[in-house]
């Protein structure tokens, strides 16, 4: 199935002239198209109108641009199979990698932008029904035999393997660092699972529309949408004591951009994710920003919680891609014993 493409038209229709005036030259105009992960479709719908003032502003030219959405790990492969992305704005490091891998991204791409070409990160957290009727506080209690878990499919969705490495390091924090105790702690989680969806968006809707699941397992931000937009039905969220930073990388698809033409405009969209306002929006969304000041205005819908990375909880992404995500690693065991 392909990617969900939503298209988010932002450029203006210059207005006719009187009948009888003259014409009026149509507005220089751009065109972009973002591919994101699943879960992003509100946040483009409010960024994407903000950056077409500020390019209208800077350079007098109107822009389009266009969305698609998708898990992560999908919407690699629909790029490296000819989907004309200028920009990724992903969840998973790894994903943006399998473009390098292609020849569609800079093999640098990390050092094109700061904090790691990571312009806001999130974490897995919990969403609960009204009054959270199973008491869940912490990773443990998904484990327990009496709840039912909602997430998607680690294997297509870079929202789900956060997912999956947060509950390992919860594990492996309380076991000592033993591996075999953790993978046997998230085979009990993933045997909780009543259905995998290929998105995070899948997956609100199983939880949200389809009452499945006594918790859904998602990122931060996303949770913050949910209980904003269910509002009638109370849901609550939940931090757990520890989880996994997660970085939400960007990049140019130079291999794309040079052939569009849209290098310059690649970069200043993604550029601009950095800026006071784009903060402002993401942070009111749900995300952790990297503006302190920013930060702070919003502090109450983000309350502290022990973040480990995936260096430190892993060895880093090479790791966990031979260790946990490899055919035959962690995670097939995990699904195939569940």
């Amino acid at each position: 199935m392909k990617p969900t493409r939503l298209i988010a038209t932002l450029a203006l229709v210059p207005a006719l002239g009187a009948a009888l005036g003259p014409a009026t030259p149509a507005a220089a105009q751009d065109r972009l198209l973002n591919v994101s992960y699943d879960i992003a479709r509100e946040l483009f719908e409010a960024l994407n109108p903000a950056f077409a003032e500020h390019w209208q502003e800077t350079t007098g030219r109107t822009v389009t641009i266009d969305q698609s959405h998708g898990g992560t790990s999908r919407q690699a492969r629909a790029i490296l199979e000819g989907l004309s992305a200028d920009v990724v704005t992903f969840n998973q490091e790894t994903d943006i990698d399998v473009l390098v891998g292609g020849g569609l991204v800079a093999d640098d791409w990390r050092e094109a932008f700061d904090n790691g070409a990571s312009p806001y990160y999130s974490l897995p957290a919990f969403l609960v029904r009204a009054g959270n009727p199973q008491n869940i506080q912490d990773w443990d209690d998904l484990a327990r035999p009496d709840v039912t878990v909602v997430f998607p499919n680690p294997r297509t969705s870079g929202n789900a393997r956060y997912t999956y490495l947060a509950a390992f390091a919860w594990a492996l924090a309380h076991n000592d660092g033993d591996e075999d105790a953790a993978e046997e702690f998230v085979r009990a989680i993933f045997a909780n699972v009543p259905v995998f969806d290929t998105g995070g968006r899948g997956a609100t809707q199983t939880f949200a529309e389809r009452g499945i699941g006594d918790v859904l397992v998602t990122f931060e931000a996303e949770t913050g949408g949910i209980a904003d937009a269910y509002a009638d039905q109370g849901f609550e969220r939940v931090t757990p004591s520890i989880s996994l930073f997660a970085a939400f990388p960007v990049a140019v698809v130079s291999g794309v951009a040079d052939r569009n033409d849209t290098t310059e405009l690649a970069t200043a969209y993604l550029e601009w994710l950095y800026t006071p306002p784009a903060q402002r929006i993401l942070a009111g969304h749900y995300y952790r920003v990297s503006d302190e000041a920013i930060a702070a205005e919003f502090a109450d819908n983000l309350p502290p919680v022990d973040l480990v990375t995936a260096e430190d909880a892993f060895g880093g992404w090479d790791a966990i891609q031979r260790e946990h995500f490899a055919e035959g690693a962690r995670l097939d065991r995990v699904f195939v014993n569940r």
